[in-house]
């Protein structure tokens, strides 16, 4: 059933956007409504038997809430975070490891990976082999190798697959994706790309070992040293998923120190900020920028085409703004699309990450019950983050341009 849309001009928020973007109310409905899929209706069978493999970010996710889901089992090698797990999802059928999981052989249609980056392919591949869909955290992959096995995985399985990047369902993603797609930027030529996650205080990052930097034995957890450009998605979805371009070539830099956050890193990495200049498969610009080491926080983007742009806000730094040819510029709200009937009823409401938790959760599940490839899948999953290995290795080599593999399928 399709779900009913708002198209109530007299909105005063709805009358900025259309005076701002020259979109008519039609036009915007269809383009905010769409691109999800049909909203969910009590009529589309039995519910998703969802396990989840993690019990830090996977516990932050609303599986428990969506008509047509139940977390069926859980698992996590911390105690604490099973029961996390137990007291989010309501599930008892917890086990200590994604292993023991396995073999104990629960009846799942799904699993949702939230284990280390590392991780995510090796145990993408064993779900796949139990015959479970599989929604991951990000980045997809860690090398170029593991890029093209994911790719070969998802191809020869025939599983779904579908990488949680937040910044895909952003309101300011969401928008800009609509104004693209009405024609309204024109050909985009420019995108800018930030993702800021400052490490703060440096001494505590040595000495405070209960922040995230540590595990509870007292050993370093995976986030320490991990190079930028290797954590791309939250940026480069900006791109991807809005224009549905491809990165082909880059050229990064990047700063770095003497903290043992970076000489003692186990993959080597010698920057706290890395910058990249990527040029497109349609010829354009993106700039893209991960720091670790910033007066700021967050993700944000911001679109320049041939006939208007759009700038994301975040925490005060900027001001939304949509500036347009035949308008006067000026700032604007963003549409609280969390809040609408792009959603089922019980997930209208604020989640971690921009909201963005509540679409993922919907996403994912409906894809399944709907029996249809998921949004963010294998291939738009690699372009967002293959570029950012590439780019790495770019700024490890001073800036010399690399060219970007690209993952897509071919048609001969």
């Amino acid at each position: 059933m399709a779900p009913e849309r708002r198209d109530d001009p007299s909105d005063p928020s709805r009358r900025e956007f259309l005076q701002l973007s020259g979109l008519s109310a039609v036009g915007l409905s269809a383009a905010a409504l769409s691109w999800v899929g049909v909203a969910c209706s009590s009529d589309f069978g039995d519910k998703i038997r969802l396990g989840v493999v993690g019990g830090n970010f996977g516990a932050s996710f609303f599986w428990h809430e969506h008509p047509h889901c139940e977390v069926a089992a859980a698992t996590d090698l911390r105690a604490d975070r099973r029961q996390r797990l137990r007291e989010k999802y309501g599930c008892d059928n917890l086990y200590d490891s994604y292993e023991a999981l396995i073999d104990a052989q629960p009846a799942l249609d799904a699993v949702a990976i939230f284990s280390p980056p590392a991780d995510h392919v090796k145990h993408t591949r064993w779900a796949f082999e139990q015959g479970w869909d599989v929604i991951s955290a990000v980045p997809a992959c860690t090398s170029l190798e593991e890029a093209a096995e994911l790719a070969q995985l998802v191809e020869s399985s025939g599983r779904k697959y579908m990488m949680a990047e937040t910044s895909h369902y952003r309101a300011g993603c969401i928008l800009a994706r609509n104004l693209y797609r009405e024609g309204a930027f024109g050909e985009i030529f420019y995108t800018e790309a930030e993702y800021y996650h400052d490490r703060g205080d440096l001494d505590r990052v040595l000495t405070d070992k209960t922040t995230r930097w540590w595990e509870p034995d007292g050993s370093r957890s995976w986030r320490w040293g991990y190079p930028p450009l290797a954590y791309p998605t939250h940026a480069l979805s900006y791109l991807v998923s809005v224009t549905g371009e491809r990165v082909e070539r880059v050229s990064a830099l990047g700063w770095g120190g003497d903290h043992p956050f970076l000489t003692e890193s186990l993959y080597q990495n010698p920057f706290w900020n890395e910058s990249a200049l990527m040029a497109t498969s349609g010829g354009h610009m993106l700039r893209c920028n991960v720091f670790w080491l910033v007066a700021g926080e967050g993700e944000r983007a911001q679109w320049s085409g041939e006939h208007a742009a759009l700038y994301m806000p975040k925490h005060g730094l900027h001001e939304a703004v949509s500036h347009v040819r035949t308008q006067q510029p000026g700032p604007r709200q963003l549409p609280r699309y969390h809040e609408s009937d792009m959603l089922p009823a019980p997930l209208r409401h604020p989640s971690h990450h921009g909201h963005s938790a509540v679409f993922l959760t919907a996403e994912f599940i409906n894809a399944l019950v709907q029996n249809r490839a998921p949004e963010i899948g294998v291939y738009d999953a690699l372009a967002m983050t293959v570029p950012g290995l590439v780019a790495h290795e770019s700024a490890l080599r001073g800036g010399v341009q690399l060219e970007v593999p690209q993952f897509d399928p071919t048609h001969g």
